[in-house]
C-alpha cells in the first residue's frame, strides 16, 4: 500500500449546522465507510475542504475509488492504496475553464498534456469559443483523443464557422434554405455531444448575422438543454455599444429559451470605463425577470485579440482575406479604411496600448508595442498595421480595461472564471499571461491579497457554478458520487508567474491534480499521464 506522506492526525473539528444544511441540500452528498469495505484507491486526508458550493472550508477527508469520489468526511483509519496528507493545504474540485482557445493545441501530440492548464489546477475546459472552431465535432473529438488528453474537454458548436460554411464571408441574411442548412449543422453538433452554441458577434463573419438568425439557431440548442455563450457584438462603442450588446444576449436567451452567457465580460477602452455597473444592472434585471443570464471573466486588465479584430472595420473583411488585402492596396478604399482604423485605435487608447504577441513573418516585433515598432521603422502606426496585415495575421495584447470595472464584475454571483487563453509551444510568440496564470491569479491576488472576493466564492466561480451552467454532470463539487477531478493547493505558495514580458512560465503552488481519479500532478510534479476525456452532453 503506497503512502506518499504520513497520514495526518485526526482531530477534525465538527462541521457547523449551516455547513451541514448546505451539504444535505446538495445533489451529491457524503457517505461514511462501511466496516467490511475494500481499500480505497486514494485517500486525501487532513485538508481544508472547499467543496465548490461556496461553502466555507472545513476539515474533511476524501476517498476515491476508480474515477469517483466515494466518501467525504471524517473517515477515520480506513485503508487506501495511496494516502495523500493534505495538512495545511486546500482541497477543491478541479477548476473548469469555460472559455479557452486551448482546444487546437490539445489536439497536437506535443501539447496534448496541457501543462499550463494543469499547473493552474484546471481539469476541464470548454472549447470552440467566440463562434470559432471546427463545425465537424465528431472529427474534432477523434483528433483530440488521438494522442490522449491531459484534461477533459467539452465542445461547443461555433456559430461563426457554421455561418462561414454556408454563407462564406458575405454580409447578408441567409435565405430560408440557407438558414435551414445552418440549423441542420447546429443540430448535428448537438447530436454529437456539444454543450451549446458559441458566437463571436464582434468578429466577422458572426458580425454579419442579425440577432434573429442567432435566435433561430439557439432554439435548436435549447431543444437539447444547451447554453448560448457570446463574445458580444460590442465591448466598447464600435457599433451598438457594450450595454446594447449585453441586452442582445439577454434577448437571445429570452426568446430562444436557454441560458445566456456574456463571455469575458468587460468595459473595453477609456470611452466606456465605468460602464460595468450598467452591465450588472442589465443582467440583474434580466435574472429578476426569470431569464437565466451569466457571465465569465478573466482577472486581467488587458485583453487579447488580433490587429484585424482590434482595428479593421467589418465592412473591410467582407469577402475574406483576399478582399481585405485588395482594399488595403486600393487608394480610394485605403483612405476610408485608414480613417476607420484610426478611430478604432483611439477606442483602444492608442498605439502604446497594443503589444504584439505573435507574428510568424517577423517574430522580432513580438513583445513590443505598435507604437515602438512604428517609431523604429519611421511609420505611422496605422500604415504599419496595414503593412503587417498584408504579410500575416499579427496577434495583440490590448491594455484597455479599468481595475474598478474588473473588480465590480468579478464580485457578481453569476460571474464564472475563464482564461480566454491559448495553448502554444513554450518557444512560440509572447502570449497573454492569462494562458498560464488566470486561476491562481484570481485566488492569490483578488481573494487572498486584495479581498475583492472571498476564497470560497472564487473557487465556486471556477467549479460548481460553471458545472451547473454548462451541465457538466458530476463535476464541480466534492461529494460522494462526483467525478474525482480534484485540485490540492498551497494558498501561501499559489502564484501566477507569467507576465506580459515573460508569459511562458507555469504557475506554482499546485500540489496535486487528479483528472478522473488519476494523478496529473503529484507532489507538485506533472506526471505526464493522460487521463482526460472528451465529454458529451448527450451522455449526461
Amino acid at each position: 500500500m503506497a503512502r506518499t506522506k504520513r497520514q495526518a492526525p485526526r482531530g477534525t473539528p465538527a462541521k457547523t449546522c449551516a455547513q451541514l444544511l448546505v451539504l444535505l441540500g446538495c445533489l451529491l452528498g457524503s457517505t461514511a465507510p462501511t466496516a467490511a469495505q475494500e481499500p480505497y484507491d486514494i485517500l486525501i486526508t487532513g485538508g481544508r475542504l472547499l467543496d465548490g458550493t461556496g461553502n466555507p472550508w472545513y476539515y474533511a477527508d476524501v476517498a476515491i475509488k476508480g474515477d469517483l469520489i466515494v466518501a467525504v468526511g471524517d473517515l477515520g483509519d480506513v485503508q487506501a492504496r495511496q494516502i495523500i496528507d493534505a495538512t495545511g493545504l486546500y482541497v477543491a474540485p478541479g477548476f473548469i475553464d469555460v472559455h479557452t482557445h486551448a482546444g487546437g493545441g490539445l489536439a497536437k501530440p506535443e501539447l496534448s498534456e496541457g501543462r499550463p492548464l494543469l499547473a493552474q489546477g484546471i481539469t476541464t475546459i470548454v472549447a470552440n469559443p467566440d463562434g470559432g472552431g471546427p463545425v465537424d465535432l465528431a472529427a474534432q473529438r477523434v483528433a483530440l483523443l488521438e494522442h490522449g488528453l491531459g484534461v477533459n474537454v467539452a465542445l461547443l458548436v461555433p456559430h461563426g464557422s457554421v455561418r462561414e460554411q454556408v454563407l462564406g464571408m458575405e454580409d447578408r441574411a441567409p435565405t430560408p434554405a440557407e438558414l435551414e442548412q445552418m440549423r441542420a449543422l447546429v443540430r448535428t453538433g448537438m447530436e454529437q455531444g456539444a454543450y451549446g452554441l458559441s458566437s463571436g458577434l464582434y468578429y466577422a463573419p458572426g458580425s454579419y448575422a442579425a440577432t434573429e438568425e442567432v435566435i433561430e439557431l439557439a432554439k435548436v440548442v435549447a431543444e437539447y438543454g444547451g447554453v448560448y455563450t457570446s463574445h458580444i457584438r460590442d465591448e466598447a462603442d464600435y457599433n451598438i455599444g457594450v450595454v446594447a450588446a449585453v441586452d442582445e444576449v439577454i434577448r437571445i436567451s429570452r426568446e430562444a429559451g436557454l441560458p445566456g452567457i456574456v463571455t469575458h465580460i468587460k468595459a473595453l477602452g477609456p470611452r466606456v470605463w465605468g460602464y460595468s455597473m450598467a452591465l450588472v444592472q442589465r443582467i440583474e434585471r434580466a435574472r429578476e425577470e426569470g431569464i437565466e443570464v451569466y457571465a465569465d471573466q478573466y482577472p486581467y486588465m488587458a485583453s487579447g485579440t488580433s490587429v484585424t479584430g482590434a482595428l479593421v472595420p467589418r465592412w473591410a473583411q467582407v469577402g475574406g482575406r483576399e478582399e481585405l488585402i485588395r482594399r488595403i492596396n486600393d487608394p480610394r478604399e485605403r483612405a476610408r479604411l485608414r480613417a476607420d482604423m484610426l478611430e478604432n485605435l483611439d477606442r483602444r487608447g492608442g498605439a502604446a496600448r497594443l503589444q504584439f504577441r505573435r507574428y510568424a513573418p517577423d517574430p522580432s516585433i513580438e513583445g513590443r508595442t505598435l507604437e515602438e515598432v512604428a517609431e523604429a521603422r519611421g511609420l505611422d502606426p496605422i500604415d504599419l498595421a496595414m503593412e503587417l496585415l498584408e504579410h500575416g495575421r499579427p496577434r495583440l495584447v490590448s491594455f484597455n480595461m479599468n481595475e474598478a470595472d474588473v473588480e465590480t464584475l468579478m464580485c457578481q454571483p453569476w460571474a464564472m472564471t475563464a482564461s480566454d487563453g491559448d495553448l502554444v509551444p513554450m518557444n512560440e510568440g509572447v502570449p497573454h499571461p492569462r494562458s498560464y496564470g488566470t486561476f491562481p491569479r484570481k485566488i492569490r491576488l483578488y481573494a487572498r491579497d486584495k479581498g475583492v472576493i472571498d476564497l470560497s466564492t472564487a473557487v465556486r466561480s471556477m467549479t460548481s457554478l460553471p458545472a451547473n451552467v454548462f451541465g457538466l454532470s458530476g463535476r464541480g463539487v466534492l461529494g460522494s458520487g462526483a467525478i474525482a477531478d480534484i485540485v490540492v493547493f498551497d494558498l501561501d505558495r499559489l502564484q501566477d508567474l507569467a507576465t506580459y514580458e515573460r508569459p511562458h512560465q507555469l504557475a506554482q503552488g499546485i500540489a496535486h491534480v487528479l483528472v478522473n481519479g488519476r494523478f496529473a500532478i503529484e507532489e507538485g510534479e506533472i506526471t505526464g499521464r493522460l487521463h482526460g476525456r472528451v465529454l458529451s452532453r448527450r451522455a449526461n
